[in-house]
């Protein structure tokens, strides 16, 4: 049963949460401005630093010559980062559709 003490509460931690906004250091982030907790910029960031060593090792293995190594590790690479896109969206719209299913108003 909704209570008034429960939607009171509802929103006081909706408020507590949209106050603790986390600056994404995502390089890839194309809106670093919409709030997000420490679990998803650390994900984020892991991401990312996976993504970089396989461009790191498809560089050293062009320096090599070894052409298809390159090219598969570049393939890699950007299949990542759309896997990266899309978690990260999937994430925004799960976000947005619990914030709407809270009131915002007793």
């Amino acid at each position: 049963m909704i209570t008034r003490s429960n939607l009171a509460e509802q929103l006081r931690e909706y408020q507590l949460r949209s106050k603790h906004d986390w600056a994404s250091v995502s390089f890839f982030s194309s809106t670093s401005n919409l709030s997000s907790s420490r679990v998803d910029v650390v994900v984020f960031v892991l991401w990312e630093l996976v993504i970089l060593a396989f461009l790191v090792f498809s560089a050293v293995s062009l320096y090599f010559r070894h052409l298809r190594l390159a090219f598969i590790l570049v393939c890699i690479t950007f299949l990542l980062l759309l896997c990266m896109k899309v978690t990260k969206q999937l994430r925004l719209s799960r976000k947005k559709k619990r914030r709407m299913l809270l009131p915002l108003s007793i």
